[in-house]
């Protein structure tokens, strides 16, 4: 059904990708003393229910000072009210007309990235996906382009870093990957921390000396929340972007009569970039704790356990979607959880989207015949929680 996605190298854990459905929404698993939640309401009971399923897990993982330090400013790790308060001082800066104003730049970008490939093959995520959004990201924030280099060794480390977690004591594995994560992200806020304190010296029109102008009711960001929001909008922000990007010719490689379909008609662009959200979805899975005793898809999750949610399988929920493994890029309506739902409902979705928009419509115009190249295969990411390539070779003769 999912054509040659069947045959690639994808993460093991996601058997939703292989046309598998559990039939329990939701299960403990006692390998990594966590649940996991399947289903499409299931995970949304726990996106929506923010007084029972709490976003501040970190703590679970790592030490709760370090934890504090670490994640502080990071709205991924921040429960209604305190949310609110510190997406308002965010969302005063990035703004959807900030933004929408970042169209032109984008295409012209876009074409200068892939006017400095030469001959008729390519890795679409070095000299595309990964570029792009990374780029952007430095405009924003006024850091130089020539430190994206840097930036992306930052990301990978953490990336490459990245396995399942557990909350069982002891994991040696867990340890080291969190230690490389931790010295990654340091070695990251300790970058970002000079630029934020030279906006406070020398204010620019960027993106950091903004969040440093912001103020809600009389509050301001610390430098700290501000190091921490950008390091989530480098890591996240272009990864996202990346996958999205690279996931998109995935499926349309895997599925030509889609592909065929979008190229006629080029008005089904931003319908088929949300399919490909819901088909391969970017970020796999979240997590949550529960903050009391709760009954979720028949079962009983006690006060005090990890959830991990599983945003990947539940875009495949055929409660919800429609022959969930065919890739459609007409559907509509196409309620996936590819950017969340809710409070936590990802800041930087209309950046992707329309990244994603631009990419994609310069591609089909320069690339009438764009493939994967069949001499070659796709290189994952080895971290179940994000679906995206490494590397994607890429043919356009």
């Amino acid at each position: 059904m999912n054509g040659p996605i069947d045959k690639w190298d994808m993460h093991p854990k996601h058997f939703w990708l292989r046309g598998e459905q559990p039939e329990q929404k939701v299960q403990y698993d006692e390998e990594i003393d966590m649940w996991h939640v399947y289903g499409y309401p299931e995970v949304m009971e726990t996106l929506s229910d923010t007084k029972t399923f709490s976003s501040a897990v970190a703590s679970r993982f790592l030490p709760p000072e370090q934890a504090a330090v670490a994640f502080d400013g990071n709205l991924t790790q921040v429960d209604p009210p305190d949310h609110r308060k510190l997406r308002e001082l965010v969302g005063k800066t990035f703004t959807l007309k900030m933004v929408a104003g970042l169209e032109q730049r984008i295409a012209t970008l876009t074409h200068e990235l892939l006017d400095e490939i030469e001959g008729d093959g390519f890795d679409l995520a070095e000299g595309l996906a990964y570029p792009l959004p990374v780029i952007v990201i430095c405009d924003m924030l006024g850091l130089p382009r020539e430190d994206r280099e840097q930036l992306k060794e930052w990301t990978d480390q953490s990336l490459m870093a990245s396995t399942q977690l557990t909350t069982k004591a002891g994991d040696g594995a867990q340890e080291e990957s969190l230690d490389t994560q931790a010295e990654a992200a340091m070695e990251l806020g300790f970058y970002l921390l000079e630029a934020v304190t030279d906006r406070r010296r020398r204010p620019r029109e960027d993106l950091f000396s903004k969040l440093i102008a912001a103020e809600v009711d009389g509050e301001r960001l610390t430098d700290r929340q501000i190091v921490n929001f950008g390091n989530l909008l480098i890591s996240a922000g272009h990864i996202t972007t990346t996958m999205l990007l690279g996931n998109s010719i995935l499926c349309l490689d895997a599925f030509p009569d889609a592909n065929e379909q979008v190229r006629k008609d080029r008005s089904l662009v931003p319908t088929m970039l949300e399919e490909s959200l819901r088909f391969l979805s970017p970020l796999a899975a979240g997590y949550r704790v529960a903050t009391r005793d709760v009954e979720l898809g028949g079962v009983t999750v006690p006060e005090g356990d990890v959830l991990e949610t599983w945003f990947s399988a539940a875009n495949r929920d055929d409660r919800v979607f429609k022959d969930p493994y065919t890739f459609d890029p007409t559907r509509n309506p196409n309620p996936h959880l590819a950017f969340g739902r809710g409070v936590h409902f990802c800041l930087g979705a209309p950046l992707a989207r329309l990244e994603g928009r631009i990419a994609m419509n310069i591609l089909f115009d320069r690339y009438p015949n764009l493939r994967i190249d069949p001499r070659e295969t796709p290189k994952f990411l080895g971290s179940p929680e994000f679906t995206g390539v490494w590397q994607l070779p890429i043919r356009v003769d």
